[in-house]
């Protein structure tokens, strides 16, 4: 989520580095007639910059964006509890979980799937065309994960995968175009999320190799799995790093930066091969933390431009 409300206020601020003027609920200026070479006319910065009504426009396709990430994250959890059930019993550290305990049967947490897919459609056809289009290759990817440890220890980078999409989501949310300053922000949620998925899995090890379940702590070892997430966490450090610097963010983003590597290189700190009490620690809290006050660093930064 934090990522992506990231690439939708990047989109919003987008109009400056094209040249073609700025908006602001205050004012509209610059050049019209460029803009069909850079925004689809069903955009939303597309209807900004032609005087729709800012306050109106930017509010609904802000929680039309926070729907689809609702929508997409619950289909996605609730289906990999659904295919995941019977390893999910078997496992001690998640027999806890809702559909091994009885609270959710199978059949509903497959509705629940189901309904939150047509849900997450349904927004995106409010939103513009490309979006809409693209919707079920978004749901392709995130539900398709929950198949991929059955062949594949690459797992965890097809989780990142789905969840690098927040980024660019948004902005085509409020653009209706590509652009390599959100795809930057999502190479960095792929790597980041790829690495911290590594340390979550290193809980699971003895229990991955003994029910030929794939994973790379369970394919490379615990040390080794750790020096990969170490890797992927280098690589999304630098993708922040390059993004800062394609996008000319000023020094609000740069602290932001600091605070994002430092919880990095905390959770890497904590977590050894031979001691896994801190996993929780640094898969949730930490990572949580980082997320959420980059984006705040970075969206504190976009607004001091506007």
């Amino acid at each position: 989520m934090p990522f992506a409300l990231i690439g939708f206020f990047v989109a919003l601020n987008s109009s400056q580095h094209l040249g073609l003027g700025n908006w602001s609920p205050f004012r509209s200026t610059g050049s019209l007639s460029n803009l069909n070479h850079h925004y689809s006319s069903d955009s939303l910065l597309f209807k900004l910059m032609t005087g729709a009504n800012p306050y109106k426009s930017v509010g609904l396709y802000f929680i039309l964006v926070i729907l689809c990430m609702v929508f997409a994250r619950s289909a996605a959890m609730a289906f990999n509890r659904y295919l995941d059930r019977k390893w999910d019993a078997l496992n001690p550290r998640t027999a806890i979980r809702e559909i091994p305990k009885g609270i959710i049967t199978p059949k509903n947490a497959l509705l629940f799937t189901t309904v939150n897919c047509i849900l997450f459609i349904t927004a995106t056809w409010f939103i513009n065309k490309i979006c809409f289009f693209l919707s079920p290759v978004a749901l392709a990817v995130v539900l398709g994960y929950s198949y991929t440890k059955r062949f594949t220890p690459l797992c965890h980078l097809i989780l990142g995968l789905g969840l690098s999409l927040a980024p660019i989501g948004a902005y085509l949310a409020v653009t209706g175009v590509f652009h390599w300053l959100p795809i930057l922000f999502s190479f960095a949620v792929l790597f980041w999320v790829s690495g911290f998925d590594i340390i979550y899995a290193l809980q699971d090890v003895e229990f991955d190799q003994s029910q030929n379940l794939y994973s790379i702590p369970a394919w490379l070892g615990k040390e080794k799995a750790l020096r990969v997430s170490e890797i992927l966490h280098l690589l999304s450090a630098t993708c922040v790093v390059f993004a800062g610097r394609f996008g000319h963010f000023g020094v609000l983003y740069w602290i932001g930066v600091l605070i994002f590597i430092g919880c990095l290189v905390y959770q890497h700190s904590i977590v050894k091969p031979t001691d896994l009490r801190r996993v929780n620690i640094a898969f949730m809290t930490t990572n949580g933390i980082a997320s959420v006050v980059f984006a705040i660093f970075v969206i504190a930064d976009l607004f001091v431009s506007f």
